[in-house]
C-alpha cells in the first residue's frame, strides 16, 4: 500500500507512538509522519505510507488550523497545562475583563505576520542540545523570535472551569512553526491576567482534515478496507504542476534518464504521468538551448 492516511491522534501520545502502532497494521511498511503534535495535543498527523514517504520532502510547509482552549489566572513553565503552574490567587476574577471586544481587539493584534519566541520546553536546537533537555536541567537561554504568520484567531466561546477561572476558546489558522502554547502565554501577559494553554486539536494541516481522519483504534478494526481509506502519492502535492509524457518515454523515465519533451511545462518541479494517470515521477523541467527537458528526480515504479 502506498499514500497517506490521516490519524486523528490522542492525547497523551507522541507522534513516534502513533507510527509504531500504526507498524502493527501495516507491517514491513516503510512510514513517516508530516510535521509533529506534542503529546498533549490530539487532532490531525499525516501519515505517508511506502512510496509516499519518497514526497514528504516536496509537500509544501502549509499552514495548520488548531481549535484551542487558554485558561486565565495562571503562567505554566512548559506554557500548557502540564507544566508546574502558579496561579495568580490576588486575581480577582469576578472583574475579569473578558470581553469580546477586548478580546476580538487582543486578537488583532496577533493577526498577520508576528515575532515569537520558542518556548523553552520545545525541540529547537540551542548550541547542540535541544531546548526541552535544557529546561529540564532548569537551564534558561536566550532565544531568538522568530517570524510567524497568523491568518486568523476566531473566538468560538468562553466559559468557566471548575475553579472559576475564565477559560476562552479560539480557532486559530497559522503558519507552520506556530506555538499555539506561546500565542496563549502572550495574550495572557497582554490581558493581565496570565494564561496558559489547556486543551489543543489539530483540526487541519494542509489539504489533511479532522473530518477525514482516523483513530488507531478504527484503523485497526479496518484491516479489510484499509485501501479505501488511503490517499494517492500525489494527493498533497497539487501545488506542483503535472505533465503528461507519451509512452515511449516511460523506459528512459523509470532509468532516471532525462528525456526531451515538446514545450508544455515551465522551469521547475513537475509530477509526471503516464498515459494512463498514474503518477510514475517527480522531476524537474529545464530549459537550454530553447529546448524542454524533464530530468526525474524521484521515479515511482511500482
Amino acid at each position: 500500500m502506498d499514500g497517506f492516511i490521516t490519524v486523528n491522534k490522542a492525547q497523551g501520545m507522541t507522534s513516534f507512538d502513533v507510527i509504531r502502532k500504526l507498524k502493527r497494521i501495516f507491517p514491513r511498511t516503510k512510514l513517516g509522519h508530516l510535521g509533529t503534535l506534542d503529546p498533549m495535543a490530539q487532532g490531525v498527523l499525516p501519515v505517508a505510507i511506502g512510496l509516499a514517504t519518497r514526497v514528504i520532502e516536496y509537500i509544501a510547509d502549509t499552514d495548520k488550523v488548531y481549535r484551542a482552549t487558554m485558561t486565565l489566572g495562571g503562567v505554566s513553565d512548559t506554557q500548557d497545562a502540564w507544566g508546574n503552574i502558579t496561579y495568580k490567587s490576588y486575581f480577582d476574577f469576578t472583574n475579569c475583563d473578558i470581553s469580546v471586544k477586548k478580546l476580538h481587539d487582543l486578537f488583532k493584534k496577533y493577526t498577520g505576520l508576528i515575532k515569537q519566541i520558542p518556548p523553552m520546553y520545545s525541540a529547537v536546537h540551542h548550541e547542540g542540545k535541544r531546548l526541552y533537555e535544557l529546561a529540564r536541567q532548569g537551564i534558561t537561554v536566550d532565544r531568538e523570535s522568530r517570524e510567524i504568520e497568523i491568518e486568523y484567531i476566531k473566538l468560538l466561546s468562553t466559559d468557566i472551569d471548575g475553579e472559576g477561572r475564565p477559560l476562552v476558546n479560539i480557532e486559530v489558522g497559522c503558519s507552520k512553526g506556530t506555538y499555539i502554547r506561546t500565542l496563549c502565554h502572550d495574550m495572557g501577559i497582554d490581558l493581565g491576567s496570565g494564561a496558559y494553554l489547556s486543551s489543543l486539536t489539530r483540526i487541519r494541516a494542509g489539504a489533511f482534515t479532522i473530518e477525514e481522519s482516523y483513530s488507531l483504534e478504527e484503523l485497526g478494526q479496518q484491516s479489510p478496507k484499509l485501501t479505501d481509506l488511503i490517499r494517492t502519492i500525489d494527493f498533497p502535492l497539487q501545488h506542483i504542476p503535472e505533465f503528461t509524457i507519451d509512452s515511449s518515454h516511460l523506459d528512459k523515465i523509470f532509468n532516471g534518464n532525462r528525456i526531451s519533451v515538446d514545450e508544455g511545462c515551465s522551469p521547475g518541479l513537475v509530477r509526471v504521468y503516464e498515459p494512463q494517470g498514474s503518477l510514475i515521477a517527480i522531476a524537474e523541467c529545464r530549459i537550454e538551448n530553447n529546448r524542454t527537458y524533464l530530468q526525474p528526480q524521484k521515479v515511482f515504479k511500482q
